[in-house]
């Protein structure tokens, strides 16, 4: 058994009258790879500042092994007081040459001012400075904020390599599920852990709820119910989801199919004019600033409900793409036409809309109902979608968290009607349950999606196609998501050369449907799932009344063991309509 490096026993911080959390133990060993996961306001951070001594713990005891180093990535660093980025990466200690090398391979240009540096430039300082700290426990906080893919795979390389203990905050789920061998759960002031990389997580936390579901059920049928939307939120909409990934699978077959040329077979759409759902159409057009390409011979059909992802390094032009597609930029030559129905709404990141107003003034202006996809909803219900208590209706938007004010800032421009939404880094300081809503909020958006976004999970869960920017002009497009270009680069740079010879042994034929048991056991499945909501639906109900326990507690025990029955077959009904969804897929390229 591995000795400890830091050890947290019975940690209490306190909270204005309350605790933020009380209790609270963990210990850390030198093999640790811990993904820290909780809602906005958790505490996720201020456990880290308590882990690394910054904040001292009003109850309970912290202790170190011997000369332990511990390097922390705030979200955020201070770099007021320096002059240029350099002066901030050497002021952690590290040896000139070990932060020239690391800025170098992060392609970082340290004689930046830090006053005048993006956002994208400032998070790689700061990881330059922590990392060539060369600590034995790192802590990161939203490492992935502000990264292109290239800097967040070089990361995600270098840190496999490094022999430190990590526990890390991120919603980049393709970064956690890479790097974390455990998983840590800060969730109402009790922390769980588990011997699981992110991968298993939602496997573990479902299995936490449906405990506590039990347990809560056998003191009270209301609290239960309560108990399980609390803890689970949207996750817990698998029948949604479920939906949502199967309309984003059609949406990007209907999407293969217009590419594939007049002789290929075409899915019926509403309209037999494809031309007809077509909202902007640029042919051929190039932008340049002085020397640098931005764009060169583009052309690019945006149609309704294509949910288009926008990827490249930072400073690659992504932006200045989505400004020459609106209109807001004019080519310096091709052609760009816009369907005279286009109504974007563009969310701002910079969040203006929230500068002195409550939560109800950017919600409804003050008022106590708005409209949602042409149905009026009232203000503190439509809160509550988000993920909010409306008990904050009335507070100030700008005393929200981070992550709450970008949650709130999505509530607000979905409300709005349009045909287009432009997302800029949506998933910047989101929870996962945040991002798990935003990913179905899309799916059941009726408009057209451009999006940049360097969260390759969340571009697989949510696009239909693929915008590639190089920043030297060239631009990609691929049908499908993040993994789908990915793979199609892999496959072009590794693509063996043929061989000279005289008899090839063919290669077995790759089968391109499902197997005819396969394809109807998909064709059922949707039904039997519709049969399973229902039965559940029946026997929550009869569990809703509060004296039933009381009046025939034989009926209660019977129901709670058909309820737990049934959810279980649901939950594999389920897993595997997605396997199979997933293999069709595949299969039709």
């Amino acid at each position: 058994m591995p000795e400890p490096i830091l050890t947290l026993e019975s940690v209490g911080l306190k909270n204005g009258a309350g605790w933020l959390f009380d209790g609270l133990s963990l210990t850390i060993d030198a093999r640790d790879r811990l993904a820290l996961i909780g809602r906005n306001g958790a505490g996720k951070s201020t456990l880290q500042k308590i882990i690394d001594g910054t904040i001292e713990a009003d109850a309970g005891r912290r202790a170190t092994a011997s000369g332990l180093r511990i390097g922390r990535l705030e979200q955020d660093p201070p770099m007021a007081a320096f002059a240029t980025l350099g002066d901030y990466a050497l002021a952690g200690g590290a040896a000139d040459h070990e932060v020239a090398a690391l800025a170098d391979q992060l392609g970082i240009d340290l004689a930046r001012p830090a006053t005048t540096a993006s956002g994208g430039e400032r998070r790689r300082a700061a990881l330059v400075r922590v990392l060539a700290e060369a600590p034995d426990l790192l802590l990161l906080d939203e490492p992935t904020n502000h990264l292109d893919i290239a800097a967040i795979e070089w990361l995600e390389s270098w840190l496999e390599r490094s022999r430190c203990a990590l526990v890390v905050i991120s919603h980049d789920r393709a970064f956690l599920t890479s790097l974390t061998k455990n998983c840590l759960w800060l969730d109402r002031g009790t922390l769980r852990r588990a011997e699981v990389g992110f991968g298993g997580f939602d496997a573990w936390a479902d299995a936490v709820a449906a405990e506590e579901e039990r347990t809560a059920q056998r003191l009270d049928t209301k609290l239960r119910a309560e108990e399980h939307w609390l803890q689970r939120g949207v996750t817990a909409r698998r029948k949604r989801n479920m939906g949502r990934l199967a309309k984003l699978m059609e949406l990007r077959e209907t999407r293969r199919s217009l590419d594939r040329g007049p002789t290929s077979a075409r899915i019926t759409t509403e309209s037999s004019d494809p031309g007809s759902k077509i909202l902007i159409d640029a042919r051929g057009i190039s932008l340049a600033f002085g020397p640098r390409a931005i764009v060169h011979d583009l052309s690019l059909r945006v149609r309704k409900g294509d949910r288009i992802g926008i990827i490249g390094p930072n400073g690659a032009g992504k932006s200045t793409l989505i400004k020459l597609l609106l209109g807001k930029l004019a080519p310096d030559s091709g052609e760009i036409r816009r369907s005279a129905n286009l109504a974007p709404t563009i969310i701002d990141q910079h969040r203006q809309r929230l500068k002195g107003r409550t939560v109800r003034e950017v919600l409804a202006d003050g008022g106590e109902w708005l409209e949602v996809n042409g149905a009026k909803k009232h203000v503190a219900g439509y809160l509550k979608e988000y993920l909010f208590d409306a008990g904050i209706l009335d507070a100030a938007a700008e005393t929200l968290s981070g992550g709450e004010q970008s949650r709130l800032l999505l509530a607000r421009e979905f409300a709005t009607p349009s045909t287009l939404m432009v997302l800029d880094e949506p998933t910047n300081d989101l929870d996962m349950e945040t991002l798990d809503l935003i990913e179905e909020v899309i799916g059941d958006y009726d408009g057209t999606v451009l999006l940049v976004s360097h969260d390759r999970a969340f571009l697989d869960r949510v696009v239909t196609m693929i915008v590639a920017l190089d920043g030297n002009g060239k631009a990609e497009i691929s049908v499908g998501g993040w993994s789908d270009w990915a793979a199609r680069q892999q496959a072009a740079t590794s693509a063996p050369k043929p061989k000279a010879t005289p008899t090839p042994t063919p290669a077995p034929k790759k089968a391109s449907k499902l197997s005819y048991k396969d394809a109807r056991e998909l064709a059922d499945l949707p039904t039997r799932i519709e049969a399973l909501n229902k039965d559940i639906a029946t026997r929550e109900a009869a569990l809703a009344d509060p004296d039933l326990y009381t009046k025939n507690p034989a009926r209660f025990a019977s129901l709670t063991a058909e309820l737990d029955r049934l959810r279980e077959t649901l939950e594999t009904a389920e897993l595997r309509w997605l396997e199979l969804a997933e293999l069709e897929e595949q299969l039709a390229g």
